[in-house]
Formats: structure tokens, C-alpha cells, sequence
């Protein structure tokens, strides 16, 4: 039975739940605990993963044997899993991560008023969007408002169609629709931005990066329709991943050459997406966490400031429990090549 379908049922029968966290721990054992265990070099205790440059369609780099982007973050027993990796004695792990970055690059390339003055005002974007959803100040927005705001934001990007808005937050498509309509007020310049994206995918047959790169659109072409919405949906998403994986490899290669030039015994060790994690001997914490906030923080001129959030730990685990929230599951709009 898929999950979606038990989830679906947990209010019929007792047993529904007790179904639900045995699938999901037996999966935490097999693949993240005793998985792991046997990928672990007995040469120096540690887990080596390979990234792949060319095995995704928007350019972020992918992970695998074993999968170290894959750690689960959206729920605390899975995020445990980050406490067996541990920096040596007399070292710490520095973590930094991109803050909204997709988000921040949706304002600079669609140029909408709103957002780029959300960000250079250094607003809460999702607080600031939950103002137009509901129509209230900044300071009247409660928790569930931001939260929905948050989703809205994050899922605009990927293309959400009213019904995948109404699934993601359990709601009616009536009501959903009304998100996307007040979002659309808000920063009218996105959708233009986005519809635009659309137009020049079936026109020129791709879309590209700020920098240039480019994913050929052959889903457009198809004669299925549900293809052709995946196409679409991936023409509006891809220059802002694609523009992010860009920018996070050159902010690799950038602090990679500054850790070696400048001296450092701390090593880049892992990215994850949007987010770096050095390895580095206590008494140069202070001075790598300087050096990766200026790294990442220029790696480009935008209309909007690029922000890291950064912090430090013995464990992988203890560099993330001071995070809040993960932000939302958006609809796949990625695919492998």
C-alpha cells in the first residue's frame, strides 16, 4: 500500500500509524544505518561519496554510492542520522548554507519591485508574502499564515498548479487558487517572469542560466500532454536551480583555492545542494567561517544581497538543530539524464 494512501487512512484504524513508523525505521536502518556502515573505508573510518556533474538536468551535482544529499532532514528521527558524522578530535564542522537562494534569484531575474525590496529591506520574505495571501500587517501574521506563505513561495517556483497547492497544504483547489491569485498581486512581475520562461522554452526550444548554460526542452515537443506540463514546469524552475547550482560550484572552486592559497588545514569536504561543509581544526574555525560568508556572499552581483546562514559542530547534527523548519517538499521538477 503506498504511502500516500496509508497516510490517507490513519484516522480509520489504530494500526495505520504503527504502519507508518515501522516502514519508516526499517528504511532509516537498512539504508541510512546499516548502509551506511558497510560504505565506512576501514582506512580512516570514514564514508566517501562521488559527485556527479552531469547526471541531473538542472546542473546540480548529484551524490551517490553512497548518497550523502539524501540524508533525511524533515523529520527528527531521520535527522539523527547526521550525529554519526563527526568532525576528529581537536576539529569542527562548518556548515553554510544559502538562504532562499532560488527565491533571492527569482527577484533578481524577474525583476519584481515587491521581492527585491522585501530582500534588500531585509524582510522575512514568506511574512511579507503572508501579508498579501491574508491581507494583514507584518506584525498581525501568526505562525499558520507564515507557514502557508512559506509553501506558496517555494512551490510559485516550481510551477504549482492549483490542485498541487490544495495537496500540499490539505486544502480546497478553490481556496488554493486564491493563494496563487493574491501571490500573482503581490509580485506581478514574477508571473510575467515565469509565463515569459514558458513562452521562450517553446519558441527557442531552451531555457539557460545567468550564466548561460542551457537545458534543451524536448518535453515541450511531446505529444503527451502531461509531458508537455512537466516541460513547462521545468522551463520555469530550471534558470533559477540551474542558476544555483552554477553559483554554488563556482563558490566551491573559489574557497577551495582560498582554504589551499591562504594556508588552512580545513578541507571543503561535502556540498549539499545550496549548502558547503568544511572541516577545520579549532583554532581556524573563526577565520574559515569569515572566509566562507565572504566567498559565498559574493560569489555574484544581484539586484538582491545573497545571505548564508552559518554555524558550527562536532556532529553534522549539531551544525543543523539551532535550523528551523526545513523548507517544503516542492512537486519534482527535476529529473536524472
Amino acid at each position: 500500500t503506498s504511502a500516500d494512501i496509508l497516510e490517507g487512512l490513519v484516522s480509520q484504524h489504530e494500526i495505520i500509524p504503527l504502519i507508518i513508523e515501522y516502514r519508516l525505521l526499517s528504511k532509516l536502518l537498512s539504508t541510512f544505518v546499516e548502509g551506511l556502515e558497510k560504505l565506512i573505508d576501514p582506512r580512516d573510518n570514514r564514508v566517501h561519496t562521488t559527485l556527479n556533474q552531469v547526471q541531473t538536468s538542472t546542473g546540480r551535482l548529484s551524490s551517490t554510492e553512497p548518497n550523502l544529499q539524501n540524508i533525511p532532514i524533515r523529520m527528527s528521527v531521520g535527522n539523527q542520522i547526521r550525529k554519526a558524522f563527526a568532525a576528529p578530535a581537536g576539529w569542527l564542522l562548518v556548515d553554510a548554507d544559502y538562504s532562499q537562494i532560488e527565491l533571492r534569484l527569482l527577484a533578481h531575474l524577474s525583476g519584481d519591485p515587491a521581492m527585491i525590496e522585501a530582500f534588500a529591506k531585509g524582510e522575512d520574505i514568506h511574512t511579507t508574502t503572508a501579508t498579501g495571501l491574508f491581507d494583514v500587517m507584518a506584525g498581525q501574521v501568526t505562525r499558520e499564515q507564515r507557514s502557508i506563505a512559506k509553501t506558496v513561495n517555494f512551490s510559485i517556483v516550481y510551477g504549482v498548479s492549483d490542485y498541487g497547492l490544495a495537496r500540499s497544504l490539505g486544502i480546497p483547489v478553490k481556496e488554493a487558487h486564491k493563494y496563487i491569485s493574491e501571490y500573482d498581486a503581490r509580485y506581478p512581475e514574477v508571473r510575467k517572469y515565469l509565463d515569459g520562461l514558458i513562452a521562450q522554452a517553446y519558441e527557442n526550444g531552451y531555457v539557460e542560466t545567468i550564466l548561460g548554460r542551457r537545458r534543451y526542452m524536448h518535453e515541450l515537443k511531446s505529444a503527451n500532454r502531461n509531458q508537455r506540463n512537466f516541460g513547462e514546469r521545468a522551463a520555469m524552475n530550471m534558470p533559477l536551480q540551474g542558476t544555483a547550482a552554477d553559483l554554488i560550484k563556482i563558490a566551491m572552486v573559489r574557497l577551495d583555492h582560498e582554504l589551499r592559497k591562504q594556508g588552512f588545514r580545513a578541507r571543503l569536504i561535502l556540498q549539499v545542494h545550496d549548502e558547503l561543509i568544511v572541516e577545520a581544526p579549532l583554532a581556524e574555525v573563526e577565520r574559515v567561517r569569515e572566509l566562507m560568508r565572504y566567498v559565498m556572499e559574493n560569489v555574484v552581483e544581484l539586484r538582491v544581497p545573497l545571505l548564508i546562514d552559518i554555524d558550527q559542530g562536532d556532529t553534522w547534527y549539531n551544525c543543523k538543530i539551532a535550523e528551523g523548519e526545513p523548507e517544503p517538499e516542492p512537486p519534482a521538477a527535476e529529473e536524472a539524464l
